[in-house]
């Protein structure tokens, strides 16, 4: 099913929750919310669901608008944070909760709960109730129950949040899988950037209620159109640096003091002349070499397979990825050479991209 969001608008008094969203899902679309904490992700998946009201605009599903239809019509299957289980009810009970409502027949209704129950690994806890499962099965029950009514459209608030982080890991693989092998269409609420760039096939970046941007994983990344996504996007984050940009001897210079870069010539000619800018590059486009711009290593963070060095250049910090076996420590002096290639610029009023924008 494909869903539309057209000028989709939520406001309590002088409370913006979500402002003029536009957005096209495609059928059998994977799309994640994602943003900070009253960014208005929730808010404008409750509009799909029917659970809030929009203050203006419209939500098709299809070439329906839904505006007016309640919730239990919509055909949606929604799974939330707090797994939402009835704790008096066994498993079996949970999961089949939605097929009893809809008064389908005793022999159909134990089918398809335990078909479902199977498919999400939980089939042999049929018998138990919600307070002796783990939090990832308490999790499997609650998708259960949301995709054995089959429907047209899942939608997933912060599912995993109450999860530990070796437990998120893979219940985002099996999510994933599910939502490919049976094809539904699905929204995914998320402040984690790391659970919408490996889950999502098109990310929708909120703040403060209005979409900020809304592409693949990879655009995203690699061309921020904005400050905050440059920043929000990618872990650890971007990078930024005030600088000047200028033309000497033929070549584009991005310059502060104690801090010069050559910077290709069609990047630098679109930040050059502007004055003041906004340097922007990730700690993984950063090398510690034998030349390069000289700085003092501040911190030395070990991450397992890389150490996140923070490195002072001048008046500057510059976060860069680094090998253990390098043995670096802090007080040493290092080089830093930069793939200029992976350089961003913005502008320090707008705070949109010079690139992209």
């Amino acid at each position: 099913m494909k869903v539309k969001l057209e000028n989709l608008s939520k406001r309590w008094g002088s409370v913006v929750g979500a402002d003029s969203i536009n957005l096209d899902i495609q059928d059998g679309e994977f799309v994640a919310f994602l943003g900070p904490s009253g960014c208005g992700k929730t808010t404008t998946l409750l509009m799909v669901a029917g659970i809030y009201k929009p203050t203006e605009g419209f939500i098709h599903f299809d070439d329906r608008v839904v505006n007016h239809v309640a919730p239990k019509d919509r055909n949606v299957g929604m799974v939330f944070q707090s797994y939402a289980l009835y704790p008096h009810m066994t498993v079996f009970r949970n999961i089949s909760y939605p097929l009893k409502l809809k008064k389908i027949p005793k022999e159909e209704l134990q089918e398809r709960t335990q078909r479902v129950a199977d498919m999400m690994g939980i089939g042999h806890l049929m018998d138990r109730k919600p307070a002796q499962l783990s939090g990832g099965q308490q999790q499997r029950v609650a998708l259960g129950r949301a995709l054995v009514k089959e429907p047209n459209l899942l939608l997933f608030d912060e599912p995993l949040s109450n999860l530990d982080a070796r437990l998120r890991l893979t219940m985002r693989g099996e999510i994933k899988r599910l939502q490919m092998e049976l094809g539904i269409t699905s929204i995914y609420v998320t402040h984690d950037q790391v659970e919408a760039m490996t889950m999502a096939d098109r990310i929708a970046i909120m703040k403060a209620g209005q979409l900020q941007a809304y592409g693949s994983p990879d655009e995203l990344y690699e061309r921020p159109r904005t400050l905050f996504i440059g920043g929000f996007v990618g872990n650890p984050p971007m990078n930024f640096i005030d600088v000047e940009v200028s033309l000497d001897n033929g070549e584009y210079h991005a310059r502060r003091e104690g801090f010069d870069v050559v910077v290709p010539s069609e990047r630098g000619e679109k930040a050059a002349g502007k004055g003041k800018v906004i340097f922007g590059i990730r700690p993984e486009d950063i090398t510690l070499a034998d030349e390069g711009i000289a700085g003092e290593i501040y911190v030395v963070e070990p991450l397992g397979r890389d150490d996140l060095i923070t490195v002072h250049v001048g008046e500057a910090s510059v976060h860069v990825l680094a090998n253990p076996a390098l043995k670096i420590k802090i007080g040493d002096t290092a080089r830093l050479n930069f793939n200029t290639d992976k350089i961003q610029f913005f502008d320090p009023e707008t705070e949109e991209s010079l690139l992209w924008a």
